[in-house]
């Protein structure tokens, strides 16, 4: 399909709209979990409606020290892969489109939300997170924008400033796209070099050695609960040679250590194992919170919540998490 490149927000509100328009906002550097995106988006507006794509590196949202002028722009390899994914428009506004007046003055601010895990490590970041997704939004005027879930934080935090500012939009997370070694796609992969990209495995591994903790006890607690622990049951185990407090699932499940405990144990063992690699992993932060305000949760929690990492390999800093579930059976 033709894809058109549009870099003022007048070219974009001058199209005629006959369907829903559907945003996917990006900072460029496209890859395929942004294609993903894109034609998740397509699917939502069908083929009556619109699918945009912005692409803008805004720089509200990068630290001192961070990486502005080294994020990769690579605008024609974007609109190329936005076309094949389903886009109709790519809008690619200069700094001055979208901040006409400077650094704005009036900013959008997370609050505490904002403060913890990636706000505590990147100080402001929300903020200017904020600050240009609700320029944006007011720029492509959308039905529906959609967002990766690999930056769970961040979807966490549009959703709550959508609802709280009475935005007239719908926002959609869309899963976390992966290669085939399990590494969340990113942008920042490409800085990794080989031996980088290796201990940097261990974001995922974490993760999934924490995903399989926590699926392993809540199996045992859902036999637990379907298997009555009675005299009977526990007497006929016994005498086909089995232990009685190994075999029987009421035992297992409040003998061996459960919970969000057990969950973030079993990461941090490859989170530490990673750390005594070459070169190593540096981590920033391993956190098992509650998805509502990244809060972390107790051992008595149940209902959703998001393990989630964040670490340096080398000069890279990278993202990943896992949403999990707790008590789904009971």
């Amino acid at each position: 399909m033709t894809t058109t490149l549009l870099s003022t927000a007048g070219e974009l509100h001058a199209r005629a709209r006959t369907g829903r328009r559907a945003v996917v906002m990006t900072m460029g550097a496209l890859h395929e979990g942004h294609a993903t995106l894109i034609r998740t988006a397509r699917s939502i507006a069908g083929p009556d409606g619109e699918v945009v794509v912005t692409v803008f590196v805004n720089p509200l949202q990068f630290g001192e020290g961070e990486d502005l002028d080294r994020y990769p722009r690579t605008l024609d390899a974007d609109v190329k892969l936005a076309g094949e994914s389903g886009a109709d428009v790519v809008f690619a506004p200069a700094v001055d489109e979208v901040y006409p007046g400077g650094e704005p003055q009036v900013r959008i601010t997370a609050g505490p939300m904002g403060e913890r895990l990636e706000g505590a490590s990147r100080p402001g970041h929300f903020d200017g997170m904020l600050t240009v997704v609700a320029k944006l939004l007011h720029l492509t005027r959308p039905d529906v924008a959609l967002y990766g879930q690999k930056d769970a934080q961040q979807l966490a935090l549009i959703r709550r400033m959508v609802r709280d500012l009475n935005f007239g939009v719908e926002i959609v997370g869309v899963p976390t796209v992966r290669e085939e070694d399990g590494l969340a796609l990113s942008s920042r992969n490409r800085y990794l070099s080989p031996a980088e990209r290796r201990t940097a495995l261990a974001l995922s591994g974490a993760l999934f050695a924490g995903q399989d903790r926590h699926a392993a006890q809540e199996a045992l607690r859902a036999r637990a609960r379907e298997v009555p622990a009675t005299r009977a049951r526990a007497e006929a185990l016994s005498a086909i040679g089995e232990s009685r407090a190994a075999a029987d699932a009421h035992a297992v499940a409040t003998a061996v250590p459960g919970g969000p405990a057990a969950v973030r144990a079993a990461a941090r063992q490859v989170l530490d194992e990673a750390a005594r690699l070459d070169p190593p992993l540096e981590l920033d932060y391993l956190a098992l919170v509650d998805p509502s305000d990244f809060t972390e949760i107790g051992d008595d929690f149940t209902g959703e919540a998001v393990l989630a990492v964040a670490a340096r390999v080398g000069t890279t800093r990278l993202i990943d998490n896992v949403p999990l579930t707790f008590g789904a059976a009971s």
